[in-house]
């Protein structure tokens, strides 16, 4: 018997993009990991593969590729959440409160034109903080090998010992 109760908008809709097959990763595409986890954060900060830094790690402004189309990292398996959110509100509180008391303490302004000047500046700030603390997020999930990810370090050069 059908299930009434259950409408279209209750089904989930599962899209995902195959991952990219290893044939198609040329050999000689081997990925310049980062050399340490400050790397891979500002990768993933400037919107970049935390991997290899050569593709885009966003499609869309907060939604991250399924799969770096040069590296062939998955990156569906990242789980930043809500994190990013209260990463961009600490950023703009601390940029935020010595600029609010600056205005109202050497500002004669009226409270509507303070609160003109405040909402817009701080709305802006956690919009543009958003992507990269999402980024750097996911970038330090890679790297710490969190979620499913694989732990991966450059190879150790010897200094040329011979050792």
């Amino acid at each position: 018997m059908p299930d009434f109760m259950q409408t279209p908008f209750d089904r989930p809709i599962v899209r995902k993009a195959p991952p990219p097959s290893p044939d198609h990763v040329p050999e000689d595409a081997c990925p310049a990991l980062p050399a340490t986890g400050r790397e891979a954060v500002v990768r993933g900060i400037l919107g970049r593969c935390p991997r290899c830094n050569k593709a885009r790690l966003f499609t869309r402004f907060l939604k991250p590729v399924a799969h770096c189309p040069h590296c062939a990292q998955d990156w569906t398996r990242q789980q930043a959440d809500d994190f990013p959110a209260y990463v961009s509100i600490f950023l703009t509180g601390h940029i935020m409160a010595p600029v609010i008391i600056a205005l109202v303490q050497e500002t004669a302004l009226p409270l509507p034109a303070l609160a003109a000047i405040i909402v817009p500046l701080m709305l802006a700030l956690m919009i543009a903080f958003l992507q990269p603390a999402k980024g750097a997020i996911i970038a330090l999930q890679w790297w710490l090998g969190m979620h499913g990810f694989q732990k991966e370090r450059p190879a150790v050069r010897d200094g040329g010992n011979g050792e």
